[in-house]
C-alpha cells in the first residue's frame, strides 16, 4: 500500500518511514507528493490533533495517510509541554530554545519528581473519511542537561527512557542513556511512536478488511 506520510518534521518523517516499510508499506513523504499544506492543529489533545493532519493530508493526496502529533508531558510541570511541545519556546519546532526553556523550568526540581513521558498519537485515514487511531507512551524522566547522541531530535537529548530495545527483549536502561543516544532499533522497541505503530500493525488488518 502506497502511504502518505503526514509530516514535515525530518526526524518524525524518518521515524514513521522505518517504521512503514518495516511493514510492508510505500512511503511517500509531503514534498515527493508535491503537497504544501500547513493545517491549523487546534486540538487540545494529541488524538484530536493527529486526526486533523490525517484529515487534510489525506484529502489533499488522495491516499491513505499516516499523521502523527507527540509530545513531551512531564510530572513537575503538570503535563507540560503537551501538545504545545513543538512550540514551546514560542516558534515551531525550534528544538534548541524548547529544550533551553525546558530546563529553565526544571532547574530546582530534583531527580526523583523529574518524571516524564512521551506520547504519540497516530491516526490512519483512509480516503473515504474511515479512520484509525491508536496511542503509545513511552515513560522516562528528565536529564539535568542534554545528552546528546546521534539519532535524536526534539526533546529526545533530555529525555531519559526506563528501557530501551534489545535482540532479547526490553532491558532497564541503568546506563541512563538519552533518546538521542539509542539506535534507531533500541528506540523503535521501546519508543512512544514506535508503540503506537505497533498497535497500528496489530489492528490495519481488520481495519482494512
Amino acid at each position: 500500500m502506497i502511504v502518505c506520510a503526514a509530516s514535515n518534521n525530518a526526524g518524525k518523517l524518518k521515524e514513521l518511514r522505518r517504521i512503514l516499510e518495516r511493514m510492508g508499506h510505500e512511503v511517500k513523504s509531503l514534498r515527493e507528493l508535491g503537497i504544501n499544506l500547513d493545517p491549523e492543529e487546534t486540538g487540545t489533545t494529541f488524538a484530536e490533533n493527529a486526526r486533523i493532519k490525517a484529515e487534510a493530508f489525506c484529502k489533499a493526496s488522495g491516499l491513505p495517510t499516516v499523521a502523527d502529533d507527540s509530545g513531551l508531558c512531564t510530572d513537575a510541570l503538570h503535563g507540560a509541554p503537551g501538545v504545545y511541545s513543538a512550540r514551546y519556546a514560542g516558534h515551531h519546532g525550534d528544538d534548541d530554545a524548547n529544550n533551553a526553556k525546558l530546563l529553565r523550568e526544571l532547574t530546582d526540581v530534583p531527580e526523583e519528581q523529574r518524571g516524564a513521558k512521551f506520547v504519540s498519537a497516530v491516526c490512519f485515514m483512509l480516503p473515504n473519511g474511515r479512520a484509525l487511531e491508536v496511542e503509545g507512551e513511552c515513560p522516562g524522566r528528565i536529564a539535568f542537561t542534554l545528552q546528546n547522541g546521534d539519532y535524536g531530535f526534539g526533546y529526545d537529548p533530555l529525555f531519559i527512557p526506563d528501557e530501551y530495545g534489545a535482540p532479547d527483549g526490553k532491558r532497564p536502561n541503568t546506563e541512563r542513556r538519552s533518546y538521542a543516544q539509542l539506535t534507531p532499533d533500541e528506540k523503535d522497541a521501546i519508543s512512544h511512536r514506535g508503540r503506537a505503530m505497533e498497535k497500528l500493525e496489530a489492528e490495519l488488518p481488520a481495519f482494512l478488511g
